[in-house]
This record gives C-alpha cells, structure tokens and sequence, in this order.
C-alpha cells in the first residue's frame, strides 16, 4: 500500500473531536481505571519506567502524569558539544535548508515561511540554514529541553490540521509540519538565533511551555502571538522548556554558517534528550 493511499483516512477523521476527547481522557482522574489504562500503554509500547523519577504506575493520578512523567536525575547527562538533542525520539530528517525549502520525506519539501505562519521575515534568517526534525513516539519521554542557553525572544500559536506525524504519514500528507497546529519559540543564543516548534498531531491534546503553561487549548482559530523580547526569560542548555501532553515532533532551524550536525546521526536514527546534536560552525 502507497503511503498517500495509507494516510488517506486522516482525511476523512474528525480529527479535532478525537484530540478532545483524547484530552479528557488523558486528563481524568478515574482511579483503577486510570491505572489500568496507564499499565496497558506501558506494556503495549515497553515504556521504561526505571529511568522514570517516580516507576510506580498505580500512582499517576491522570494518564497525562504518567505521560508526562519526570526523568530521574541524571537519567540524560549532557554532552560535551555546543547543542544538545533537546528530546528523546527518533531522526525523521536533517541537514541544509536549500534555500527556503525543508526536506520533509522523499517527494516532500515544505518552506520556512510556511512552518513559521507566513512570517517572511523571520524565515529570511534561516535561508540557506540547517534544520532538524525529531519525531516522538508514544513509549518516548515527552518533556522538551533546552539545546543550548538561550532567552526567549517570542512564541507564536499557529492553528492547523492534526494529523498524525508519524513516518508514514510524513511520507504521504504534503507540506505535514507546516500544515498541522503548532507553537514556534524563537530564541537568541550566544551562536545567534534559532527556532524550536512544536508540532501538534491527532489525539495531542495540547502543548505546554514552562514560561507559559498549556497553550492549546484553548483553540481559538488564528495565530496568537506573545512577545518576550523586553522580559529577562533565560533556560539554561538541558533545562526543561516544555512538554507534549500525547506524542508529536519538534523541529529545528539553525542559521547559515552556524552548526555543524553530528556525523553520527542519520534518518530514523533513535536519539535521546542529552546527546550530541551539533557544534559551531568553525571556517576552514
């Protein structure tokens, strides 16, 4: 079966309905059941919950704290690089910007001015530049750390689709991380600008900062945007900065001349919070 032909029923999917109802699923108190939704999911996707700070299940009160769990400490140590992997995940795909144009999955491109809701500007400083998209699956830590010190210049709600992000449905919806709901955090860095979005997907039933708190919802149908140039809102290289409540994808957007990606990494590579992600760019 054609990936366009296997994503074919998100279209037809009352998308929006099934992500609140998920929401409130997710965020129940119901006791046993609770529970015993929570250990079915850790079974079903060999969550490990030794490296959780708190491992017993029965304890969560809603599905959205087991999900959001915290790590224990020093379950992500932080490389000895300029940026880190701010999430654990897998690669969908990296490397240079051509121009405006993201590689999204064979026969796929999508435009930095489309990622970042037409902002022609803002996308006009990464021409030319590097990106990297990571995608969440459901056994993944959710929470999104810092890659680098940084402050926070603005953060912009874009509303969208929900389609699922997961690889085959990267290879068959065009334009799918510029197309799905989003929140796009600009930030200032001692190598110079970069954006971090978070990108929203069926049954994610909101996305949540730690400047901020849970952005979606609500849901209100136009782009919002807050500016946080004035206020002093600095997060240290590894600090948390935000979380999906349900699984989705981040991606990144660096400046020309800027980074040098991990040799290492490569399309559908497992990373995890912490490790190496890239250096400076240093002329030869």
């Amino acid at each position: 079966m054609s990936d366009r032909l296997a994503v074919l029923p998100q279209y037809l999917l009352p998308k929006l309905a099934l992500t609140r109802f998920a929401g409130r699923i997710a965020n129940a108190r119901a006791g046993k059941l609770t529970t015993h939704l929570i250990s079915w999911f850790a079974g079903k996707y060999q969550v490990n919950m030794e490296e959780a700070k708190n491992s017993d299940l029965s304890s969560y009160a809603s599905f959205n704290e087991f999900f959001t769990r915290e790590l224990k400490a020093g379950a992500r140590p932080l490389a000895k690089s300029d940026w880190v992997c701010p999430v654990d995940g897998a690669i969908s795909q990296f490397g240079p910007i051509e121009k405006d144009q993201i590689f999204q999955a064979k026969g796929h491109n999508y435009s930095t001015t489309a990622l970042l809701a037409g902002d022609s500007q803002a996308a006009a400083r990464y021409t030319d530049g590097h990106f990297a998209t990571i995608y969440l699956s459901p056994r993944d830590y959710h929470r999104i750390h810092m890659p680098c010190d940084a402050k926070l210049q603005r953060m912009v709600y874009v509303p969208g689709d929900l389609f699922s992000v997961n690889p085959t449905t990267a290879r068959g919806v065009p334009g799918l991380f510029a197309r799905n709901e989003r929140v796009v955090c600009h930030f200032e860095s001692e190598f110079g600008p970069f954006v971090l979005v978070l990108v929203g997907a069926t049954i994610v039933g909101s996305m949540a900062t730690v400047w901020h708190g849970v952005v979606n919802p609500p849901r209100p149908g136009h782009i919002q945007e807050w500016d946080y140039s004035a206020q002093q809102i600095l997060l240290k290289k590894g600090e948390e900065m935000g979380r999906f409540l349900l699984g989705s994808t981040v991606v990144l957007l660096f400046p020309p001349a800027t980074v040098t990606i991990n040799t290492e990494w490569d399309a559908a590579r497992p990373v995890r919070l912490g490790e190496k992600m890239a250096d400076r760019q240093t002329t030869q």
